[in-house]
């Protein structure tokens, strides 16, 4: 057993260090899109962590079949971590563009012309936005074509907000006159209200997913602790043992799914792609 432990342990420890340093690849000449490279490193990340977590429970609990049910709900973790990042960006992205708009609407008001006002960005706007709209500043100083760039723009952004602001962006450019000003206000005050009653209905429905979590983790923690007895271990290592650790862990991501799925707002889909 202190081998099988050792060896497993000695496996992560490779999939971690070829994961973070990317050692063992072979060479490209072309490189692929950033999309592609983050799954693959998510995809070992998720496979380092089953191995780990795998091993782990096989050295506490003794039982194959337990072993294997925690490493496959290890190795859903990495993923889910991830989503929940990619949350947090929206949500932020979402919380700063109400602003990067007023700066907007300032700028123009003041007497710049919308492409120079939505370069001037780059040092106005909000830190997360700087970047982009840097490289929309050097963009347009290259080709002077604001509609192309407004899209390259997008693409950069990635962010369903993002896409709304940049199709505002083109009308009020078409719009133009005294209309810009009025435009860009509307479209500030749409995204505060849109952002408000987000937060709201967040708020209320955070029980939901705070729930389905504990209820999920609950009993795989009563089930590793329970294992440390040695009846609970033969009965586990049965064939019956086995049906309802299986069937246990089936009903236990599709509730958790369910759960998040009702106790959470859909997400906002992009309109440029």
């Amino acid at each position: 057993m202190g081998a099988l432990v050792g060896l497993g342990f000695g496996l992560g420890c490779l999939l971690v260090g070829r994961a973070l340093t990317g050692a063992g690849r072979a060479p490209v000449v072309a490189v692929p899109p950033a999309r592609h490279r983050v799954d693959r490193s998510l995809v070992a990340l998720c496979l380092t962590s089953g191995v780990v977590g795998a091993v782990l429970a096989l050295a506490v609990t003794q039982v194959t079949a337990i072993a294997v049910v925690l490493g496959v709900l290890a190795g859903y973790l990495p993923l889910a971590l991830a989503q929940g990042r990619v949350r947090r960006r929206r949500r932020e992205l979402a919380e700063v563009w109400p602003e990067a708009v007023d700066d907007l609407a300032s700028a123009v008001r003041a007497g710049m012309s919308l492409p120079d006002a939505v370069a001037a960005l780059e040092v106005r706007g909000p830190a997360a936005l700087r970047p982009a709209f840097a490289a929309f500043a050097l963009d347009y100083q290259v080709s002077g074509r604001f509609g192309d760039c407004l899209d390259r723009l997008g693409e950069r952004l990635a962010d369903p907000v993002g896409d709304r602001v940049v199709e505002g962006l083109r009308i009020a450019r078409e719009v133009g006159g005294g209309e810009l000003g009025r435009l860009l206000r509307n479209l500030s005050g749409y995204l505060r209200d849109d952002l408000r009653t987000r937060a709201e209905l967040e708020a209320r429905q955070a029980w939901a997913v705070n729930g389905a979590r504990v209820a999920v983790a609950a009993p795989w923690v009563v089930l590793v602790v329970m294992s440390t007895q040695p009846s609970v271990v033969a009965r586990y290592q049965s064939a019956g043992g086995v049906v309802v650790l299986v069937t246990g862990a089936v009903l236990c991501v599709a509730a958790y799914r369910l759960m998040v799925r009702l106790g959470r707002l859909p997400v906002e889909r992009r309109i440029l792609r």
